[in-house]
């Protein structure tokens, strides 16, 4: 989690879906393509209208605030995810690393600028616990098995995750358009963020040998159509999924051995902070005090990821 979750860095194009089998040329029509012309009829036959996406534009900005909190300023909005982490390295099958448990809670509010109009912004902070994937307790040491020594966890604890405002006039002077797929009354959204960039814990001649920081993080976000209707309530019921591939962990100290860990997972919007599991909320009573409230609205700090997070840690203890 090296950068944002579930922070939604929206890809501007989405990938066409085909529910048949375009190579085969078949002449009766598929299975699913009579499935779908039998709704389609049973619409018009009970005067059922199929669900739109939000209108470009103030509409479809109202409905990613929704996504992503509510629509009243100041509340909080919680995601939970859990799921497993594994390593993928040359010449050997792939390891269940780690269990792990995450948490993103945050708050929306209003941004008012005189050329581009009204509209929100978002300030969060997170936590990914690595727990052991046989007992399921929180890991403070690891047994490495790779170099057989045993190295300190260090958890994610990242704060801030904030967003930049959005309006729904963006910069280019289009407006808006969320990317949802909608079928029926549901939707989802994919969204895929490759990352490639100095990493914080390399020196200053990357470009010339080497050593970037490399992911990618993929997220799948799911709902009903009514939640994101311009006469909806304040928030929307999401389901999520995310995955994450990248290099070891900095505190597995693998050195330069070849390989990466992939994390999957799925979650929700939680209803409220204490919908989380009991063992994330005895860690953040215990070893993270503040990760109950997400920061202020007016938060001007730089974000942290799960890198910057251990280069602070690390060199706090030198």
């Amino acid at each position: 989690m090296a950068g944002s979750w579930p922070m939604v860095s929206i890809s501007a194009e989405i990938n066409r879906h085909s529910y048949g089998n375009e190579s085969m040329n078949e002449q009766r029509p598929s299975l699913c393509f009579r499935l779908v012309s039998a709704t389609i009829l049973l619409m018009l036959i009970t005067g059922v209208n199929a669900a739109v996406p939000p209108a470009p534009g103030a509409e479809s900005m109202q409905a990613f605030r929704r996504i992503q909190c509510s629509l009243q300023d100041g509340q909080s909005a919680v995601y939970g995810w859990t799921g497993r982490a594994y390593s993928r390295t040359p010449g050997e099958p792939d390891r269940l690393l780690f269990r792990v448990d995450g948490m993103n809670i945050r708050q929306c509010g209003t941004v008012n600028d005189p050329d581009k109009g009204t509209d929100f912004r978002m300030v969060s902070k997170e936590i990914l616990l690595y727990r052991d994937p046989k007992t399921g307790a929180v890991l403070d040491q690891w047994e490495n098995p790779w170099t057989g020594e045993s190295v300190r966890v260090l958890h994610v604890a990242n704060d801030p995750v904030n967003q930049r405002p959005m309006f729904a006039i963006g910069r280019d002077g289009k407006p808006f358009s969320l990317p949802i797929i909608v079928s029926g009354d549901q939707w989802w959204l994919t969204s895929t963020i490759p990352l490639f960039y100095d990493d914080p814990l390399g020196g200053d001649y990357q470009h010339y040998v080497g050593g970037k920081y490399h992911a990618t993080e993929m997220f799948n976000f799911m709902g009903n159509t009514a939640d994101l209707a311009s006469d909806a309530g304040d928030t929307a019921e999401i389901r999520v999924g995310w995955v994450r591939i990248a290099g070891w962990l900095p505190w597995m100290k693998m050195g330069g051995r070849p390989g990466e860990v992939y994390f999957h997972t799925a979650g929700r919007k939680l209803e409220s902070y204490e919908q989380l599991p009991d063992i994330m909320k005895n860690e953040i009573a215990t070893h993270y005090p503040g990760y109950d409230a997400p920061p202020p609205l007016d938060d001007q700090r730089p974000n942290e990821t799960s890198w910057t997070y251990f280069k602070k840690v690390i060199g706090d203890e030198k």
